[in-house]
């Protein structure tokens, strides 16, 4: 049986993706205050640190793009498919994983736009988790009928 993902919750996917990745260096800067922490590492350490930032900035673009550009095609069933919606369901779910399991929530500044910032960029992480790994299943099953 098929339960084909809807177009439209690909691309508001699509779109929160997008969203995380511009709300990205507000977040570091102004709820974490991250640029503050990273000055007291080793220079060399600093500019990793800056790059991951980047990459991570840059993966959540791109994947916004890709599934609002390409949302009929990452539900194809094709092997192509099934690797893109699997590589971007595991960036997801490792990051609500990651999420759960090491970031203390506590240590958000408890100013009310943060708390419910924190709340909503968490049921979006969830949100991309669960609708890349629903696309994955269903494009193995694809694949698997083929």
């Amino acid at each position: 049986m098929n339960y084909e993902t809807p177009q439209w919750l690909i691309i508001l996917g699509g779109i929160g993706q997008i969203f995380t990745a511009l709300i990205y260096p507000y977040i570091r800067h102004k709820v974490f205050d991250w640029y503050t922490d990273v000055k007291q590492l080793k220079p060399l350490n600093q500019e990793i640190a800056k790059t991951y930032g980047h990459y991570i900035q840059g993966l959540n673009f791109s994947f916004g793009c890709i599934a609002i550009l390409l949302a009929e095609d990452l539900q194809s069933g094709t092997r192509l498919s099934i690797a893109l919606t699997g590589l971007v369901a595991a960036y997801w779910v490792g990051k609500v994983a990651t999420q759960i399991a090491y970031y203390p929530m506590y240590t958000i500044p408890q100013k009310p736009l943060f708390k419910v910032g924190s709340y909503l960029m968490n049921t979006l992480f969830v949100l991309f988790a669960v609708v890349f790994s629903w696309l994955l299943i269903n494009n193995c099953l694809i694949y698997s009928n083929s």
